[in-house]
């Protein structure tokens, strides 16, 4: 017995009544979207409340195509993890320039601001972690859908209504292009 609570711990041959959810997804698995520009490239989807009971988290990778950027931005209500993991660019946080090369790691918080720019020669590759969920949410409203294998599209813009889109995605109001 847990003499602090005054619980029993659950067996552990039983899982207990509030076991989370466990995902295994291969690298081309999840929902994946090309996205336009300026970012290119595309983003998948591998964890979100579509395929998993938590309600804290959505997390996905982003490839962003050499010279494109993921625009200054915000989030007025999510944190934000990113974690560059192939490539190099530039996290530009709160106007401060820090090299991103694989295993740079970004906490940006609520009203943080960041602008990830692919610098290098080839793609960048980073996760996101954000939480709460909802990132996913942007990324579908914002590109078309991807197969993985399948040659990217011609760059394509943003709908018009992105700006909602990023509101209704837990974006601050608008500050980069």
């Amino acid at each position: 017995m847990n003499s602090r609570a005054g619980l029993t711990p659950p067996s552990i041959e039983a899982a207990p009544w509030d076991k989370g959810d466990t995902i295994v997804l291969q690298p081309d698995e999840g929902e994946s979207y090309w996205q336009p520009k300026p970012a290119n490239g595309y983003c998948t989807v591998k964890i979100s409340p579509r395929n998993c009971r938590s309600n804290h988290t959505s997390f996905g990778i982003q490839v962003i195509a050499p010279g494109g950027y993921v625009r200054e931005h915000w989030h007025d209500s999510h944190d934000e993890i990113l974690f560059c993991f192939e490539g190099t660019g530039t996290f530009l946080i709160d106007g401060e320039a820090h090299k991103a090369v694989p295993g740079t790691t970004v906490f940006a918080g609520r009203w943080t601001k960041h602008k990830i720019i692919n610098d290098g020669p080839g793609e960048f590759k980073m996760t996101w972690t954000y939480l709460p969920p909802g990132l996913h949410n942007f990324f579908e409203a914002i590109g078309q859908p991807r197969k993985a294998g399948e040659p990217a599209p011609e760059p394509f813009a943003r709908p018009d209504n992105t700006l909602a889109v990023e509101q209704a995605s837990g974006f601050g109001p608008k500050i980069g292009d």
